[in-house]
């Protein structure tokens, strides 16, 4: 879904009224891979004072077919402190003939709770249209006026793939007499350029022309593409809390102290719920006791009540109730350690599959998600607190190798997470393979899963017996099995390992050839399609390390003999390495193979290069060995 983005302009808003816009007007070079185009995208932003910030909006967006359709629908946030007014919406044809007006009682109102937030202030008007026929355009204008002046939105061209601009115009009036910073941060591949105009207080941003980013293979977020605008105001206020913002010490002290330390309470229940542990051993050892302990008590439910949803719940509410958010139970979390006399730091971060971290040199609010490090003389730990079945000191891939504010009493300090490297996400797999003269296998194997490659597995855990199989026989559905059974799982929280093992059966694994049996080398194995690209016009990322582990050994028939097999083969590049050997007995073959992938962000210059890479891996997975029968 498309975010609509905060756009307008005072000065010709009645103007916009007065347009039609017909489809052959947009240039053909704006039309190439988009579903949407934006055509006109326009804020006013109107700082009148430390708590009133004054938005006028226009947006105008051609849906070029029915793929953009639901990104073209109209999301317009509120709250108690955001207000909304002079809502107008109307659809054009595709010659920009007007065929219907709308206005707010045409919008449904519902609670805004993405990621099933169960308690929330924040709620949402949404309108969608369904369309007679395609081209059509959307033009929307609204107001808001915001007492939270901590939040003053990016302004970047657009947010999703498929969608290009034609302009953009983000305008601000700063009467408050208080400084508006901002940073402009140019497009890596000068994909596209911010135009900076005005000066004092009374600036623009624009865009123009700017095409759309195809949904290509392995394309990185957008964000990391395109330009962006960040501001900030030297003087905020959120929720009645007024605070500064000069330095990332300045706003971490005011959030210590506004925001943590009111909800940083203990109680005598929260007491003897320590005492009750009975901790002994190494502070690391105290630490894992109360995680555990913690994750086996609580659950999480999104809650995003007070400040903003900034604020934490109460931990003594998270005690009583068995829930909170990631905010609360990490709170929470926070004060059993507390009680147990380790000290802890709360750490915002910006939770997403493709790392952003925070600038250092631009304080602005920001991040998504909250997590907690315990400085230990061994190093620090880091604590997922939503999860009741994650590892104690395993960050998942969402919050790994990016930074973090760390807000302590003396202000904020910008901290880095771990690094998972290649051999640390770790799939190590061994079949035994039987193979029958009917050309069925029959088989068992173990698998063990560590790094990101855990995180990939945890969803194993809460299935039963039989998801479990069915899930088995969707991630290797390449092995066609006739039956898969998992058995011994097992989720090491104490370690970060999952295992385990499985009893199966396929059939048409083997292929007759006279009296000799011809079969693949690697049973387990991807059948991407990769394609060379010529006219690639953008990087492309690979997000994760990894390196993969496999140990195959083939039981032969009774009656047959090894007749051939491939080469050993060991591949190397940038992007990794490969290796693939055989060693054979009387009347047994074991496959050896190991992969490496390196993550990364790699110029498109290098993208053949890249399939190239992972073509060769594919022909050898591929490989065949021949078995004939005595």
């Amino acid at each position: 879904m498309m975010k609509i983005f905060f756009l307008g302009v005072l000065s010709v808003t009645s103007l916009y009224f007065a347009q039609t816009y017909p489809v052959s007007a947009i240039p053909e070079n704006l039309k190439k891979n988009a579903n949407i185009v934006i055509r006109k995208d326009f804020t006013t932003a109107q700082i009148n004072k430390i708590d009133e910030i004054k938005y006028q909006h226009n947006t105008v967006t051609t849906v070029l077919n029915k793929d953009g359709n639901e990104k073209a629908a109209a999301y317009i946030s509120y709250n108690k402190a955001k207000s909304i007014s002079n809502i107008k919406v109307t659809i054009y044809d595709e010659s920009g003939k007007k065929i219907k007006s709308f206005s707010k009682s045409d919008f449904k109102d519902y609670a805004n709770n993405p990621q099933g937030v169960f308690y929330s202030d924040n709620r949402i008007l949404i309108f969608s249209y369904t369309p007679v026929q395609y081209p059509y355009t959307i033009d929307l204008s609204y107001e808001t006026e915001d007492k939270n002046t901590i939040f003053i939105p990016d302004f970047m061209p657009f947010a999703l793939v498929k969608t290009s601009l034609e302009e953009a115009q983000f305008k601000i009036l700063n009467t408050s007499g208080i400084e508006l910073k901002s940073k402009i941060y140019p497009s890596k591949y000068n994909y596209a350029s911010v135009i900076e105009s005005g000066s004092g207080n009374e600036k623009t941003y624009s865009y123009k022309n700017v095409p759309a980013i195809d949904d290509a293979v392995l394309i990185p977020d957008p964000v990391k593409i395109l330009p962006f605008v960040n501001f900030t105001l030297t003087k905020f206020n959120l929720a009645g809390k007024q605070g500064t913002f000069n330095s990332w010490a300045d706003f971490g002290t005011w959030y210590y102290k506004d925001i943590l330390e009111p909800v940083s309470l203990s109680t005598s229940d929260i007491k003897a719920e320590v005492a009750s542990l009975q901790l002994q051993g190494s502070t690391e050892e105290k630490v894992k006791k109360i995680y555990q302990y913690m994750q086996a008590k609580t659950r999480y439910i999104a809650v995003s009540l007070g400040i903003g949803g900034w604020m934490p719940m109460q931990p003594d509410e998270v005690h009583k109730k068995g829930y909170g958010d990631c905010k609360g139970l990490t709170n929470y979390m926070k004060t059993l350690l507390n009680e147990a006399g380790i000290p802890s730091t709360y750490c915002v971060v910006n939770s997403n599959g493709s790392p952003v971290s925070f600038d250092a040199d631009f304080p602005s609010m920001g991040g998504n998600h909250v997590i907690l490090m315990v400085p230990t003389e061994k190093g620090n730990i880091w604590l997922e607190n939503t999860s009741q079945q994650i590892a104690f000191n395993h960050l998942s891939y969402n919050t790994t190798d990016r930074n973090v504010l760390a807000v302590t009493s003396k202000g904020i300090e910008l901290m880095n997470t771990p690094v998972y490297k290649a051999e640390q996400n770790k799939e190590k797999q061994l079949l035994k393979i039987n193979l029958n003269e009917d050309n069925s296998i029959t088989g068992t194997g173990n698998f063990s899963y560590t790094g990101s490659q855990y995180d990939y597995n945890l969803g194993f855990v809460n299935l039963n017996s039989k998801e479990k199989n069915e899930a088995l026989k969707s991630r290797f559905n390449i092995l066609n099995f006739e039956k898969v059974e998992m058995k011994n799982f097992v989720n090491d929280r104490d370690n970060a390992v999952i295992t385990y093992d499985i009893d199966f059966k396929t059939n048409n694994f083997s292929k007759q050839a006279g009296s000799s049996l011809l079969f693949r080398a690697v049973p387990i194995f991807s059948d991407n399609i990769y394609k060379t690209d010529e006219s690639r016009e953008l990087p492309f990322e690979i997000r994760q390390s990894f390196e993969d582990d496999y140990e195959i050994v083939f039981t032969l028939p009774k009656g047959y003999k090894i007749d051939e097999t491939p080469y050993d083969s060991n591949i190397n590049s940038e992007f990794g390495a490969y290796k693939l050997s055989f060693v054979k007995e009387k009347d047994q073959v074991k496959v050896i193979r190991k992969i490496q992938l390196n993550k990364g962000i790699y110029p498109k210059e290098k993208y053949n290069d890249y399939i190239g890479f992972r073509k060769k891996i594919m022909n050898m997975d591929n490989s065949k060995i021949l078995i004939t029968k005595i």
